[in-house]
């Protein structure tokens, strides 16, 4: 088989640790798989992969490899797009998953323009704050709000998102509201647990010109950005979220900003897509209309 075609059956394998999974993907045999890369690591005079029986991972001469293989499979894919397809319409499924915080009108009315501009495109959309393995479950790009962890997925920052530090009137008028950050040790919190660590996450806020973490006793623990709201509207305690997924419940009084003179920095939004493929054309042309007009979806809360 072909230099070209062993490059390509190597970044599969690299992408989806499995001989059997890229016999499936690319419609070859598994023995053919196989063969491929026994003869690939014989010509290169190393082992490109580790295996196992539930996994195959790339070795350290693999990582290497891999490296420039991407970058010639990419300089192969630019110059065959050059003519002809360029400017062509970006068509076929395009699976986006989402925070559950993100999962209002505002968004959903920006997703709406960013359809018809390509109608050719079948749009999925997946609501969920836990972490998404996106090529096992064939997730095309997801957004996410905050710091990430390290992985192997590419992160291009598309905005951010203003947070806002509020609670219930109800539960204001029994506990007080906290003039200072120092007062949230005696007030009660609903706490959000990361998607990716389970772990509570910290509060932040700009406490003379430095941000500052802060934790609050917790009243309870929600692992979903719609529950975690709706637990500080119910009078949990006082809760921490993103303004666009509590912007309602501010503007009629259901929730009250507290420690408004101390709002931290916007956290990051960033839109994560695996690195161990080439982004097709349906995801670079959502990944760039987010850079593009993200800020303008909610103007008031995202930037």
């Amino acid at each position: 088989m072909e230099l070209l075609q062993s490059m390509k059956v190597f970044a599969k394998l690299a992408e989806l640790g499995s001989f059997t999974k890229v016999a499936d993907a690319m419609e070859l045999g598994r023995p053919q798989v196989t063969l491929v890369i026994k003869e690939l690591e014989a010509t290169l005079g190393a082992r490109l992969f580790h295996r196992t029986t539930r996994k195959v991972n790339l070795t350290a001469e693999g990582e290497k490899f891999y490296e420039r293989v991407e970058e010639i499979l990419g300089n192969i894919a630019d110059a065959t797009t050059m003519f002809g397809s360029q400017g062509a319409t970006p068509r076929g499924r395009l699976r986006v998953d989402i925070p559950a915080a993100f999962a209002q009108l505002s968004f959903m009315d920006g997703l709406k323009r960013f359809s018809r501009s390509y109608p050719e495109l079948d749009l999925i959309l997946g609501v969920t704050d836990r972490t998404v393995d996106l090529v096992a479950e064939g997730v095309d790009c997801a957004l996410r709000i905050g710091d990430l962890p390290d992985s192997s997925m590419v992160a291009r920052k598309v905005g951010s998102a203003v947070m806002v530090t509020c609670a219930s009137p109800e539960y204001l008028r029994e506990h007080g509201e906290p003039a200072s950050v120092g007062d949230l040790q005696a007030h009660r919190g609903v706490q959000f647990l990361s998607g990716f660590s389970n772990r509570p996450q910290p509060w932040r806020f700009s406490v003379d010109g430095e941000d500052k973490a802060c934790h609050c006793r917790a009243a309870i623990r929600v692992n979903e950005s719609k529950a975690y709201v709706q637990c500080g509207v119910a009078g949990f305690g006082i809760i921490q979220a993103p303004g666009v997924a509590v912007s309602e419940y501010l503007a009629r009084g259901a929730l009250v900003e507290v420690l408004a003179a101390h709002r931290p920095a916007p956290r990051p939004v960033s839109v994560l897509y695996p690195s161990r493929t080439f982004a097709a054309p349906r995801t670079q042309a959502f990944v760039e209309w987010l850079r593009k007009h993200f800020a303008r979806i909610d103007q008031a809360w995202l930037g």
